[in-house]
């Protein structure tokens, strides 16, 4: 027996995926031209799949404050926050989260991915119980076995469900509810003010994972909870820094006063190399621009109404309502594997999602703006898509 037997069903399926055209799982961006543009397999392709919600790749501060501080600390801190690796920047770096985040404290990890591990593993163990949006990242999904505890999955964005599984819960157990602010595959909100009231009926803790609502929603651009003015009530928030901050790594916060104990009972966080300096140098460079600079939020919400809008005209059905992530709904996987190509060929880049890594078993195309995008593009953008059409119309006729 082979140990990747295991594996032999989606082995099939990718190879199925491999005789459509290119494999979108493993895209070769060969140059990067600008935040919005690259060069792939020999063509000039506008980038519509990036998460780079508000343009800072390119951002020239965010590079130079990279560059500098890779030749005055190195390369890597080559230990983790508790050895060797925990530089001034990044506690700096964690001051400054909080108070844009308006926290008490704040914790700065290496990924996205382990701030979830290492905040949920950390919060919650095994004599608790954590409630989670059945719709949930993988990482969260991790984070919640990582930590032992009991897991009960409500139905997706549905307070009234959340509502009757605490109900049944017994007493005398601490019970951490996790949601995210926006859902990265589908594009919708949580309704986070009606969790809030649920999590204070029932008195339990709420966790927002704001990963891909941070710098978009709210006022300030704090994410979702800012938006629905329901900060107070969220005990614990999570994020990255690899999309609107342009960056890599992740951060928790809180205003609980113990919070900090974390630090020496988190296994992910104190078992992880530290971010390099330069990462932490343009997530600090992004951050300020991001809480400066309300244009940013300004230019990607235009640029959202305008793909949406032209696509629904186009007769695309669009998963959820107009924001950062522009969803479209294909009837099965043979079409949406031969829609991403065809995108591509016409010069754009999105991302496949198919099951199982969407929600019951949609077949997407995953598209994502940028407030970098020039309403021109956007244009250009629907432009192909119209073309495409006429491509889906000739496969269902062929």
């Amino acid at each position: 027996m082979d140990i990747f037997d295991k594996y032999a069903t989606i082995i099939g399926r990718h190879d199925k995926v491999l005789e459509a055209g290119t494999d979108p799982f493993a895209v070769r961006v060969d140059e990067m031209l600008s935040a919005t543009e690259a060069m792939i397999g020999g063509r000039r392709t506008i980038l519509l799949g990036t998460n780079n919600y508000l343009g800072l790749t390119f951002d020239p501060t965010a590079i130079d404050a990279s560059v500098e501080a890779a030749r005055r600390d190195g390369t890597g801190t080559t230990g983790s926050r508790i050895a060797n690796g925990n530089y001034a920047q990044h506690q700096e770096l964690e001051l400054e989260l909080a108070a844009f985040l308006k926290r008490r404290s704040c914790m700065v990890f290496t990924t996205g991915y382990q701030a979830n591990l290492a905040m949920i593993a950390g919060v919650a163990g095994p004599r608790d119980v954590i409630f989670m949006d059945s719709d949930s990242h993988a990482s969260i999904y991790d984070g919640c076995t990582l930590s032992g505890a009991k897991v009960i999955r409500f139905r997706h964005n549905d307070p009234d469900d959340l509502d009757r599984r605490l109900a049944r819960s017994p007493e005398g157990e601490c019970k951490l509810i996790i949601v995210e602010g926006l859902y990265s595959i589908l594009g919708d909100t949580a309704p986070l003010k009606a969790f809030a009231e649920v999590k204070k009926k029932h008195g339990a803790w709420l966790m927002v994972d704001e990963a891909h609502s941070l710098g978009v929603y709210g006022g300030e651009g704090r994410g979702v909870a800012e938006a629905q003015d329901c900060e107070a009530d969220v005990d614990f928030v999570v994020g990255t820094f690899s999309k609107s901050l342009a960056a890599i790594g992740g951060f928790g916060a809180a205003n609980h006063p113990r919070f900090d104990c974390l630090r020496f009972c988190s296994r992910p966080y104190m078992f992880t190399a530290s971010p390099s300096p330069a990462s932490i140098a343009s997530a600090r460079a992004s951050l300020r621009r991001m809480a400066n600079d309300p244009n940013l939020r300004a230019a990607i919400w235009n640029n959202a109404e305008r793909l949406h809008a032209g696509l629904r005209q186009l007769g695309y059905t669009v998963a959820a309502a107009p924001g950062p992530v522009a969803a479209i709904r294909l009837p099965d996987e043979a079409t949406a594997v031969a829609a991403w190509n065809r995108l591509l060929q016409l010069g754009v880049y999105v991302n496949l999602a198919v099951p199982p890594g969407t929600p019951n078993g949609a077949c997407l195309l995953r598209c994502s703006l940028s407030a970098a995008h020039a309403p021109a593009q956007i244009d250009e953008v629907l432009g192909r898509f119209e073309r495409l059409s006429q491509s889906l119309r000739e496969l269902a006729t062929a």
